[in-house]
């Protein structure tokens, strides 16, 4: 054995060992967030699936099923209305093909009378109330019900004006900044710092890489949530790519690498609280759950809560 070997080896040996050690008791070298809330049934876009997703119908008929958290995304219009919409352009949510930013508030268009459940293809969704809705009215209706809003713009004033919504209603801890850019997510963080973190996709791929070196235990975690979708739903529902080849391969690739329960289990155990999203199958709730998943976000909230009850209450974290 060759002198640099002799060394290596055994080095290598204690840094796995050491590695696995904190991996499964984190807390001997950190000291875990302690959560505002414990969001086990989130309902996307309100529940885009039983409503017109987005309306205030939709966000009455999740809160109905007794959702944890409400998801949703915004956007600014011409007159400086923080709206909630998933689109900037209009066109598939009510047939008008203009920018949010384009219209002041009352000129926003009626959506259509049925929407397709983009998670859920060839499923379609209705309601009775098809108007849009500002952000400042769910704070207002839901005034301590937990809310992840998504920036999806680098729009500075868009960021200031949803800071200070969650401000002035006084729901900093209990409203996620939500947005899959990193530049994006340090404007959010700047324009109100107490309001918690989920992860952006290159923060997301950064764990995963630390996970897979080892490193993990070691570097600190500032996000509070890893909203992440399940691999399980590409190519079933979800469809990231044009080519099918390239959603069977995505599939498998992202399945390997983000479904490890000792991932999950090191997260939660930090007080990082893991949601997958946009789950619209009980199979696919089994599946998350069984992973040590805190919750799940779905579009039919009905069938969660159906799912939960059936379950009982979750076992305390230890």
């Amino acid at each position: 054995m060759s002198p640099l070997l002799y060394y290596a080896l055994p080095a290598l040996g204690s840094y796995v060992m050491l590695s696995f050690f904190f991996l499964r008791r984190p807390r001997l070298l950190h000291t875990p967030w302690v959560p505002a809330f414990r969001p086990r049934l989130g309902a996307h876009r309100g529940g885009a699936g039983e409503r017109l997703e987005n309306t205030m119908e939709a966000m009455e008929n999740a809160m109905a099923q007794r959702a944890d958290l409400l998801e949703l995304d915004c956007h600014l219009t011409r007159d400086g209305v923080v709206v909630v919409s998933h689109d900037k352009n209009l066109s598939r949510q009510t047939g008008v093909n203009r920018d949010v930013d384009s219209l002041n508030f009352e000129d926003l268009p009626l959506l259509k009378e049925e929407l397709e459940v983009y998670f859920s293809p060839g499923r379609f969704a209705r309601g009775a109330d098809r108007h849009m809705v500002r952000l400042e009215d769910l704070f207002r209706r839901f005034p301590r019900t937990p809310m992840s809003v998504e920036v999806k713009e680098r729009n500075e004033e868009l960021i200031h004006k949803i800071a200070g919504l969650v401000r002035h209603y006084d729901r900093n801890e209990i409203t996620i900044w939500a947005s899959e850019k990193s530049s994006i997510m340090k404007k959010c963080k700047a324009a109100n710092p107490e309001m918690p973190t989920s992860f952006t996709l290159s923060r997301g791929f950064w764990v995963l890489l630390f996970y897979y070196l080892g490193l993990l235990p070691f570097i600190s975690i500032p996000e509070k949530f890893l909203i992440c979708f399940l691999p399980t739903i590409i190519n079933r529902t979800y469809f990231p790519f044009s080519r099918s080849r390239l959603n069977q391969l995505a599939a498998v690739v992202a399945k390997w690498l983000i479904m490890r329960k000792s991932l999950i289990q090191h997260l939660q155990q930090r007080g990082v609280q893991v949601v997958f999203w946009c789950l619209n199958e009980e199979s696919d709730f089994e599946v998350a759950f069984s992973l040590g998943a805190t919750g799940v976000i779905t579009d039919y909230p009905t069938l969660l809560r159906c799912y939960l009850d059936s379950r009982g209450p979750p076992a305390l974290a230890s």
